[in-house]
């Protein structure tokens, strides 16, 4: 019986050395993020992680223990070892695959790998392809076969796959029971009330080292079989009739209407969505200078917020949050469901309703992220995508460069279209791997010289599309609205995910149909991409009352405030301080303000987790 226990004990060891070696690397390929930590600080990764370790070598050792149950119990019924010897091997390449995935995911996101990767990758196959074709390929593989052989090295040395011998029936019963005690205790976390979870392995102010303490395969399994087989709201952080006062409670406000800045009620409308159009690029919003010149002189036409936050952190969830006013959902994307995303209101639908035609300009495929069934869903008549531009137009990855597409939108409208017209153009260019058509403006060799050129490129083509759109006769009756899809942590590099700075981005509406007197203001109004809706129709006269997330930036008695998420967590601002709040260590992770009363502090905690709570749900609801 001791022989069988120091046999699972190697087994055990082995792979919680593996997953030390797993976590050194993410801190080594990640340094620079705890540059001003102490030594002592950051080792306690190892040791506040040692649990969720034990609890995957739990899951790990599931297999094995049972084998080995089946081989004591069971006469004249032996297993070869090398089934183990197989089977060890083949998790170490699965979770060294998992580790360089994750690396780059991280760097790209500022979250571990998750379920979303993996249903981006399922299906968006080329669009993943695409996503990664900036990532250091040659370190990427480097860590891959060294993990490899690191751990074909030290499997070597320490597992026995020896099968230890036969033991009587009931002492291989009573053994079984131990064994499966023991390995029960390891993937629950020990005998305290609460499981193992996430939590456990928090312990810095650093939420870096947080995310290095935790197990990166056990989030990974767990946030698989939740998202994949769950149907639960795991933000309830509140009674439901309490999540509802405090969000009536923030929209609240005192009778106001908002001034009409548009020269009529029915204006041609175009919405250009720039990709990763993100604050850093614009030196306006306290961006690095020289990347944005045309976006700097097209303000001085329009009115301009600068004071307005992404809903999201990716495509998918920005497009519906500016067209359906829908928040994002964190660990969800309602666009990838048409059960669930048919039954979001859109800007596009109610102004097809209204006498406009619509249409939909996208040099990738609109396949991406189930655009195609959300455009055509709601009350787009026309769409535009990859399949209608030549191939000596497009980058290697994405498809149309932006100049492209924006040619083809003005071609398309012509001198003479059917007006009123609503359309809108989603660019793509400024995105990884950054291919340009032509000379990068930035010399650089970095992602940050590429991403600031594909930036420079994409304003250029702006202003050249602008250019262009001033000599048709339609532009005096056409009002552009100018926004991003979503930030980005380039050009900058120093933002982690829960900084407000990583979703902060800009927001112009101009056009000849803007009033003169109106043209160059500047309104610093906490807002954010859903309330883009009610504050247009509110200026065409038309019912906002079905974007029930939205409010009226133009309206001086609106609140002000702006709800953003990613994987997990949640940020909230307002126009004094901001907050992001971690969902997985249950925590504040961030707080720009810290002359701020903790009073206010915990009411905009408790805010945002009541928008939270009952976005997802209403997600869940459709």
């Amino acid at each position: 019986m001791l022989k069988s226990l120091f046999v699972l004990i190697r087994f055990f060891l082995f792979w919680l050395a593996f997953f030390c070696i797993d976590r050194l690397i993410f801190i080594l390929y990640f340094r620079e993020k705890v540059s001003v930590e102490s030594l002592p600080e950051i080792l306690k990764a190892f040791l506040y992680g040692l649990w969720m370790d034990a609890s995957m070598v739990g899951y790990i050792s599931s297999l094995p223990l049972l084998l080995y149950l089946f081989t004591w119990i069971v006469p004249d019924v032996n297993v070869s070892p090398k089934v183990f010897r197989a089977f060890t091997k083949i998790l170490i390449v699965l979770f060294s695959f998992i580790t360089i995935v994750n690396l780059n995911i991280y760097r790209e996101w500022g979250t571990k790998i998750n379920f979303r990767a993996l249903d981006f990758a399922v299906n968006s196959p080329n669009e993943a392809i695409a996503s990664s074709a900036s990532s250091p390929i040659i370190s990427s593989f480097l860590v891959f076969f060294l993990l490899i052989a690191a751990g074909f090295l030290l499997q070597k040395v320490i597992i026995s796959y020896k099968l230890p011998p036969r033991i009587s029936f009931v002492k291989g019963v009573l053994s079984g029971l131990l064994f499966i005690g023991l390995t029960f205790l390891a993937i629950r976390g020990g005998t305290d009330v609460a499981p193992m979870n996430e939590s456990m392995a928090y312990y810095s102010s650093n939420t870096f080292l947080n995310h290095a303490a935790i197990n990166t395969e056990w989030t990974f399994m767990k946030d698989i079989l939740s998202n994949k087989y769950g149907n639960k709201n795991p933000y309830n952080y509140l009674q439901p009739a309490m999540a509802d006062q405090l969000i009536r409670n923030t929209y609240t406000m005192p009778p106001g209407s908002p001034p009409k800045i548009l020269t009529t009620e029915r204006p041609n409308i175009v919405f250009i969505v720039m990709e990763s159009f993100t604050a850093g690029v614009v030196n306006s919003l306290d961006g690095d200078q020289n990347i944005s010149p045309e976006f700097e002189k097209l303000t001085k036409k329009g009115v301009y917020f600068k004071n307005i936050y992404a809903a999201g952190d990716r495509t998918d969830k920005g497009l519906v949050a500016v067209l359906s006013a829908f928040p994002s959902q964190a660990i969800r994307s309602v666009i990838h469901q048409n059960s669930k995303q048919e039954k979001l209101p859109a800007i596009s639908k109610m102004l097809l309703e209204n006498g406009y035609h619509t249409s939909f300009f996208y040099g990738g495929e609109s396949q991406f992220f189930n655009f195609k069934s959300y455009i055509l869903s709601h009350g787009f008549q026309q769409l535009v995508d990859k399949n209608h531009f030549s191939a000596k137009d497009m980058n290697s990855k994405w498809g149309a460069f932006d100049h492209v597409v924006y040619n083809r939108q003005l071609a398309d409208l012509g001198n003479d279209p059917k007006q009123p017209f609503f359309s809108t153009l989603l660019t793509l260019t400024n995105h990884e791997p950054f291919e340009l058509p032509g000379k990068s403006k930035f010399k650089g060799t970095t992602n940050e010289d590429k991403f600031m050129s594909t930036s420079f490129y994409s304003d250029s083509c702006l202003g050249d599309y602008f250019r262009k759109a001033e000599q048709k006769p339609w532009y005096k009756n056409t009002v552009f609205v100018i926004v991003a899809d979503h930030g980005h942590r380039l050009p900058q590099s120093r933002y982690d995910i829960d900084d407000p700075h990583r979703f902060h981005i800009p927001l112009l509406i101009l056009g000849g149909a803007v009033k003169p007197e109106y043209q160059g203001t500047e309104i610093m109004k906490v807002g954010s991409q859903v309330d883009i809706a009610a504050t247009l129709l509110n200026q065409l006269n038309l019912s906002a009352k079905t974007f029930n997330w939205s409010k009226d930036l133009l309206n001086p008695q609106t609140p002000e405030f702006a709800f953003y998420n990613w994987d997990n967590g949640f940020g909230f601002a307002t126009a004094t301080q901001t907050i992001s709040f971690d969902n997985v260590g249950k925590r504040v992770s961030f707080v720009k303000n810290r002359q701020i009363s903790p009073t206010i502090d915990d009411q905009i905690v408790q805010t945002g987790k009541a928008f939270m709570q009952k976005v997802f749900q209403e997600y869940l609801d459709y």
